[in-house]
């Protein structure tokens, strides 16, 4: 069967779906194929949305366990039913992606479900779910295949007691001891949601740090804040070998630089060493698309390959890995398909990692700056001066603003604290529409808020904080 379309958006993931609701509202007749049989990609299904209902729940359970004790608040001991909780965030991600299903509903989007490839310009071949296949001629592709789990050479995962994100997400039982392989992101995030239900963790990092992508001062805080938690941690590490029973895992530990192996035993490991492009079976390099030499797909700044009427967003493309960023680029996309001016300001993309306190940043680190020899101005306010964290007894962190000393604009801003991936919106906003430290400093905030918090760093950056 073949069917004419604007475009035929390959992915359903937050990029694609995004674009192609976006594609629809623009009065573009519009696919999307998709393999997964529900909607939503790795984000909704496996990855933001059920991690980051294991994480509300996680921080529950912590405070019902005794960390409410300060307020004279008694419960007694506390329990976990694992198999209830997995049903809670199961049933989350099942209202989510048929959300999106009803979305594309409305919006008169055709959702094929199978795996899509290129054919050519202009023809995407999909091999059906249900069995056959069917090719769809299209003025336009967009490729927004996402992302799938790094491996590490020679372990092999099995979901049980090797996992990825993906089993970390679906354990049957709180483990008695956890090793993660990598302290980025998602190893910090799920290693926080199995520590507060009573795991021991060890976090092993090749690299001097965690987060070695995020500013430096914000990562030495975040480390002593997880130490203060019980995370374990063992930098300048590599991991050699993996040994697996049917209970657990040994797992070979040497320092990065070369050295004598350490065993540490587990109930179970998480190899989270980072994601790669999912480009395999797209049939790209058979159309000419041409790829970078580390896999991604290679695009122009209108989000076009080097073959005309093929575009491509998210994951498989430039840029950080997160799902609010894929989405901006799918709606820049379809508008410059459509005949507008689609834009994405990659300085004022924020990323957040959702643990107890959150962390978040949007543009610059001091160590970008100095490496660029780009003058700045540094403002900085600590929650244990702002009365509301003062109030919620949650006064780990700080607020850290950076801005340019020649225009006072501001160039990045990090924050770690309870309610930092929140309050990073507004000086994401601030660096979105060339708000200046000064007019942040001298707009009103509400008291009392952890927000306020931001003033006082806006502030601080010309030398003028008030409560500190």
């Amino acid at each position: 069967m073949s069917d004419n379309y604007d475009l035929v958006v390959i992915g359903g993931g937050p990029g694609g779906y995004v674009a192609a609701i976006k594609a629809a509202q623009l009065g573009l007749k519009t696919a999307c194929v998709e393999m997964r049989g529900a909607l939503g990609g790795t984000c909704l299904n496996v990855g933001c949305m059920p991690s980051k209902a294991l994480l509300h729940a996680s921080e529950l359970f912590d405070e019902a366990n005794g960390s409410m004790d300060k307020f004279g608040i008694s419960t007694g001991k506390v329990s976990i039913d694992i198999s209830k909780l997995m049903d809670h965030k199961d049933g989350i991600v099942t209202d989510l992606t048929k959300g999106v299903e009803f979305l594309f509903k409305k919006n008169k989007i055709d959702y094929v479900q199978g795996r899509g490839k290129v054919a050519a310009a202009g023809k995407v071949e999909v091999a059906l779910n249900d069995g056959g296949t069917q090719t769809i001629d299209t003025k336009n592709i967009i490729i927004a295949t996402g992302s799938d789990v790094a491996a590490l050479p020679g372990i092999e995962i099995d979901e049980k007691i090797v996992v990825s994100s993906t089993g970390a997400l679906s354990l049957p039982k709180v483990p008695k001891h956890m090793v993660v392989i990598g302290g980025g992101v998602i190893g910090l995030e799920l290693g926080s949601v199995w520590k507060r239900l009573g795991a021991e963790v060890t976090v092993v990092e090749y690299m001097d740090r965690i987060t070695p992508e995020m500013d430096g001062e914000v990562s030495k805080t975040f480390a002593r804040i997880l130490k203060k938690q019980g995370f374990k941690f063992k930098f300048k590490s590599k991991v050699t070998a993996v040994k697996t029973t049917k209970t657990g895992a040994t797992v070979s530990v040497e320092p990065a630089a070369g050295g004598d192996a350490e065993k540490i035993k587990s109930d179970v490991v998480l190899v989270s060493v980072g994601r790669r492009p999912y480009t395999e079976g797209l049939g790209l390099e058979e159309a000419g698309v041409k790829m970078t030499d580390r896999g991604q797909v290679e695009i122009n700044d209108h989000f076009e390959t080097n073959i005309p009427g093929i575009y491509a967003i998210g994951d498989v493309v430039r840029g950080a890995m997160l799902a609010h960023k894929a989405e901006d680029e799918g709606v820049a996309a379809v508008e410059i398909i459509a005949g507008f001016a689609g834009h994405v300001n990659y300085d004022a993309i924020p990323g957040v990692i959702y643990t107890m306190p959150e962390v978040a940043s949007v543009g610059k680190t001091e160590e970008q700056l100095k490496e660029a020899g780009i003058a700045y101005n540094t403002g900085k306010f600590p929650f244990t001066a702002n009365s509301r964290a003062k109030a919620n007894s949650q006064t780990d962190g700080f607020v850290k603003v950076l801005s340019s000393q020649d225009t006072d604009m501001i160039l990045g801003a990090h924050i770690i604290g309870a309610d930092a991936g929140n309050m990073i919106a507004e000086l994401t906003l601030a660096i979105e529409n060339g708000i200046s430290v000064e007019d942040v400093a001298y707009s009103c905030h509400a008291h009392p808020t952890e927000s306020e918090a931001t003033k006082e760093a806006a502030m601080a950056a010309g030398g003028l904080p008030v409560h500190m």
